[in-house]
C-alpha cells in the first residue's frame, strides 16, 4: 500500500512539473508548424502586382492601385484592348475582371510615353522610403501637363503624393497628406 502511495505521489510530482514544460513544448511545436506558412505568405509590391499583370495582359500599366488584399491594375494593350485585372497581394495571382475595346485616341499620350508606371514608382521610392500603394497616370491637370501621380505610404504613417515626369523618370512635385496645400515642393 505504502508502495503505490509514493508511486501515486512520484507521478503526481512528475505531472505537476512536467505539465508546464509539456504545454511550453507544445506551444514551440505549434509555432514551428505555423511559422512556415507564416513566412510563405509574400506581400505583393506594386512593381510585382505590375509585372504579374503585363504578363497575363501584355501593354501599357495605366493605372495600380491597392484595396485591401487586392491590386486593381488597368492595363491598355497595343491594340487598344483596356483589361482591368486584379492581382492577390498575398501571392501575386491574376484574374481579369474586366476587357473592353477602347478608342485609343486619349490613350495615345500613355502609350508614347518613356517611362512606365513601374519606373514611376521606383522614382517615387527613390525620393520617398515606404510602400507604393498607388500609381495612376494623370493627363487632366490644370495645366494640361501630364504625369504619373504615386501614392507612397512612409513608414511614419504619411502618404506622400509624388508626381513623376512621364519623359524624364524626375520627381517634379511632391506633397504630403499632412501638408495643407497643394503647393508642391
Amino acid at each position: 500500500m505504502k508502495r503505490n502511495l509514493y508511486a501515486v505521489s512520484a507521478a503526481s510530482v512528475v505531472l505537476m512539473l512536467g505539465g508546464p514544460v509539456a504545454a511550453a513544448a507544445a506551444a514551440t511545436a505549434d509555432t514551428a508548424r505555423t511559422a512556415p506558412a507564416a513566412a510563405a505568405r509574400v506581400d505583393v509590391t506594386a512593381e510585382a502586382a505590375i509585372a504579374a499583370a503585363l504578363k497575363a495582359h501584355p501593354g501599357v500599366v495605366e493605372s495600380v492601385d491597392r484595396d485591401g488584399s487586392v491590386w486593381h491594375v488597368d492595363v491598355i494593350s497595343k491594340d487598344g484592348k483596356h483589361a482591368e485585372l486584379e492581382v492577390d497581394s498575398a501571392g501575386g495571382a491574376v484574374s481579369k475582371e474586366n476587357q473592353d475595346d477602347d478608342d485609343g485616341d486619349d490613350r495615345a499620350p500613355l502609350l508614347a510615353a518613356k517611362v512606365t508606371a513601374a519606373e514611376a514608382a521606383k522614382a517615387a521610392l527613390a525620393a520617398h522610403a515606404g510602400q507604393v500603394w498607388s500609381v495612376n497616370w494623370d493627363d487632366d491637370d490644370d495645366n494640361g501637363k501630364r504625369y504619373w501621380d504615386v501614392e507612397v505610404k512612409t513608414a511614419d504613417g504619411k502618404t506622400q503624393n509624388v508626381h513623376v515626369d512621364p519623359a524624364s523618370g524626375k520627381v517634379i512635385a511632391s506633397n504630403s497628406d499632412a501638408d495643407d496645400n497643394d503647393d508642391d515642393t
